[in-house]
């Protein structure tokens, strides 16, 4: 009895740290993939990036609640979510901001943005000041084929900053576009809309908070 009261207190805890209208969304989609690109150093930056202290998901209630439906629908096709980034601190978008000033810092750049000055990123859309993720209902996220785990293919990888991403770009394979096409399908009709420079970013329609820029820590 000791036991199971310890364990629902840790996990009250763990919930008080969230500000109101916040979740883990893997408590509450035990079935969804994560792989947070900005907890690790596979990302344009080339390093962890600032607010990014664990490796776990947070999306507003109603960004979640709209999700469930998504993940539930995929399944029965043989598919599923894995999601790279959800609410993002501002001192994160404050770390981008930072990084974009130093032109001679292009670590990175054969890998996400090869074709592209990177004094360019903001004047193009890549790399903004504020950023929909701080509201907490954006999410960054992709297909996987739930027999292997492994992605399906897009056509560009996750962050690739350039037309290649674009979701009307249309120099890609016929599978390509349909998995493309089979991602938005999805997204848009159970609540979200698109970024139409990035097929993997998605932001709930009727998002709660959306003026609301946060900076809680993703721990």
């Amino acid at each position: 009895m000791k036991a199971v009261i310890l364990i629902f207190f840790i996990s009250l805890n763990l919930c008080a740290q969230l500000p109101k209208g916040f979740v883990y969304v893997q408590n509450e989609i035990p079935t969804i993939q994560i792989e947070l690109r900005y907890f690790s150093k596979n990302n344009f930056v080339g390093e962890r990036i600032d607010g990014y202290q664990k490796e776990v998901l947070i999306l507003s209630k109603e960004a979640v609640d709209a999700l469930k439906l998504v993940q539930y629908k995929l399944n029965k096709k043989g598919l599923g979510l894995n999601i790279f980034d959800g609410y993002r601190p501002q001192r994160a978008v404050n770390h981008f901001y930072k990084w974009a000033l130093d032109v001679n810092d292009t670590l990175m750049k054969q890998q996400f943005y090869p074709n592209e000055l990177k004094r360019d990123l903001f004047k193009n859309g890549y790399i903004a000041t504020k950023s929909g993720h701080t509201r907490g209902s954006t999410l960054d996220v992709t297909l996987i084929d739930l027999k292997t785990g492994n992605e399906i293919d897009m056509g560009s990888p996750y962050d690739f900053f350039g037309q290649e991403s674009w979701v009307t770009f249309d120099m890609l394979t016929v599978k390509q576009k349909r998995n493309r096409n089979q991602l938005q399908k999805i997204m848009l009709a159970n609540g979200f809309r698109n970024y139409q420079k990035e097929w993997w970013h998605f932001t709930l329609n009727n998002e709660p908070y959306p003026n609301t820029y946060f900076d809680f820590l993703v721990k």
